[in-house]
């Protein structure tokens, strides 16, 4: 099976590949991001002086999701970020030790 790019995100550095089988007739398309520079960065964030707050204390940052988590969300567990309805299940997600890295100030949502 040999893997052709489809495309590539040179902001996020999200890239997907598509592959096809002609045995098994089946068609696979992968994502791949390097999420490694986003967590280091909110690892960072998570110890900043301003626990999160802007400068005026009027909005409070909270995470910062890569796209490939939010892809795996979606296709394993059916949790769309996007949809104000899935937020509960977002922040129990983010709540979660699993991915306390996807912080970027301490505490809880």
């Amino acid at each position: 099976m040999r893997k052709r790019v489809l495309g590539f995100d040179p902001l996020t550095g999200l890239l997907e590949y598509h592959s096809y089988d002609p045995l098994t007739g089946r068609t696979t398309i992968e994502s791949v991001q390097d999420v490694a520079p986003v967590l280091e960065r909110n690892k960072a964030l998570q110890t900043a002086d301003d626990q999160g707050w802007s400068r005026t204390r009027e909005v409070r940052r909270a995470a910062a999701i890569p796209d490939i988590i939010i892809l795996k969300w979606r296709s394993e567990d059916g949790i769309d970020l996007f949809d104000r309805n899935h937020w509960p299940a977002v922040r129990r997600k983010l709540n979660s030790s699993e991915y306390r890295y996807l912080r970027t100030a301490p505490g809880r949502l």
